[in-house]
């Protein structure tokens, strides 16, 4: 009953209430039961929640009867669906370590878009002058000319950091290349990277991480070019008068050093300094799928134990297509990702609405629709005892 109001303004309140209750009614229903009943359970996530790639030891979630993870003694390494993005599993996957020279999976994705196949240079001196003494080589020499392309080959095949320099001074030069490659990793969410010295030499303070070089490895494999280079097994260097043949250091790809070649092997990148040991960020197709594997210093079996520990994570990864649920996302940290993040800090790869978001939706929407209804009411009264608002 409403005291002290006119039948007009008794009639306004009512309807105000009734609005109220109509527009309060798709929040109620969006619970999907009727109160005083128990909330529903809500979606089940379809991926992982929160991510477990910032956890310590081995990450895995395996179905019942799923092949075991293969014991290896790199000290991080992680595997993942190169289409989905989903980490199939890892350990130690943002551990900061050096990355020796699969950073040039970094380099390759923020240079070969600025710079020409076609273009011919001509090398300087000055260059060449900083290649630090005991880097590996493809033979770039002063006054000679060569077209990107082949300085690329040189990068990816031989490693050479002769022709890292020397597109690096193409691109704006030393500094200004780390400094793009540094953004570049931050747009894909490889937050983990530091940049030093875009060849992958040894630095102080320069480290990566499985996870990040996983995510610049898929990367490349949607660039066309990138995707070429890196899964040449030879080919032909200029030389001085005549072209001279050049092979990949991946033993993966070429077989080479008693290293069996991986069936499927699209290629990557493989490195190795004092610092760093052996490294390894590589791909492989098989039954319809892609996967991107990282291997990080292994601490047994020498210095071909980068390739068997890799062989044993793709072998694993192929065998356990649909018997594992992702520990994680390449893309979770990706800039502009449902799930991404400015900063180090862990964050799900995806997650699904808490059990209760609809209910707390509810429960908000009641309260400021009756904090509406009263106001309402309150100015209806001042209204019919002809009272006046401050205005505004």
């Amino acid at each position: 009953m409403i005291i002290g109001l006119s039948r007009r303004t008794a009639a306004s309140v009512c309807s105000l209430w009734v609005a109220g209750m109509l527009a309060l009614a798709p929040a109620a229903a969006a619970t999907g039961h009727r109160a005083g009943e128990p909330a529903p359970p809500g979606p089940r996530a379809t991926v992982p929640q929160p991510s477990q790639l910032y956890r310590s030891g081995i990450q895995v979630r395996p179905h019942r009867g799923a092949p075991g993870v293969p014991d290896v003694s790199a000290l991080s390494w992680l595997v993942a669906d190169a289409g989905s993005g989903e980490v199939l599993a890892a350990d130690g996957a943002h551990r900061a370590l050096a990355p020796a020279s699969t950073l040039k999976t970094l380099f390759a994705l923020t240079v070969l878009p600025a710079l020409p196949a076609d273009r011919l240079h001509t090398v300087t001196y000055p260059e060449l002058a900083d290649v630090p003494e005991g880097s590996s080589l493809v033979g770039v020499e002063e006054g000679h000319s060569y077209r990107v392309s082949d300085l690329w080959r040189g990068v990816f095949l031989s490693s050479g950091n002769d022709a890292v320099h020397v597109l690096a001074a193409l691109n704006g030069g030393w500094h200004a290349t780390a400094l793009k490659m540094q953004a570049k990793a931050r747009s894909l969410g490889a937050l983990d990277t530091h940049v030093v010295s875009p060849d992958g030499y040894d630095s102080p303070g320069q480290v990566s991480s499985a996870y990040d070089l996983a995510v610049f490895g898929r990367a490349g494999l949607h660039n066309p070019d990138f995707a070429r280079y890196c899964s040449t097994a030879q080919a032909q260097f200029p030389g001085n008068g005549w072209p001279y043949e050049i092979e990949n250091t991946n033993r993966l790809l070429t077989g080479e050093d008693g290293v069996a070649p991986y069936p499927g092997l699209i290629g990557i990148k493989n490195g190795y300094t004092s610092n760093a040991g052996n490294t390894l960020v590589a791909a492989a197709h098989r039954g319809g799928r892609t996967l991107v594997v990282t291997v990080m210093n292994p601490q047994e079996g020498g210095g071909l134990a980068v390739y068997e520990e890799a062989r044993a994570l793709l072998d694993w990864g192929f065998a356990a297509a649909g018997q594992v649920d992702p520990v994680g996302s390449l893309d979770g940290l990706r800039a502009g990702s449902r799930s991404s993040s400015s900063t180090s800090a862990p964050v799900a790869a995806a997650t699904a609405p808490a059990p209760d978001d609809n209910a707390e939706w509810s429960r908000a929407a009641t309260v400021v629709g009756l904090t509406g209804l009263a106001a309402g009411a309150v100015a209806l009264a001042l209204r019919a005892k002809g009272g006046r608002g401050t205005g505004g």
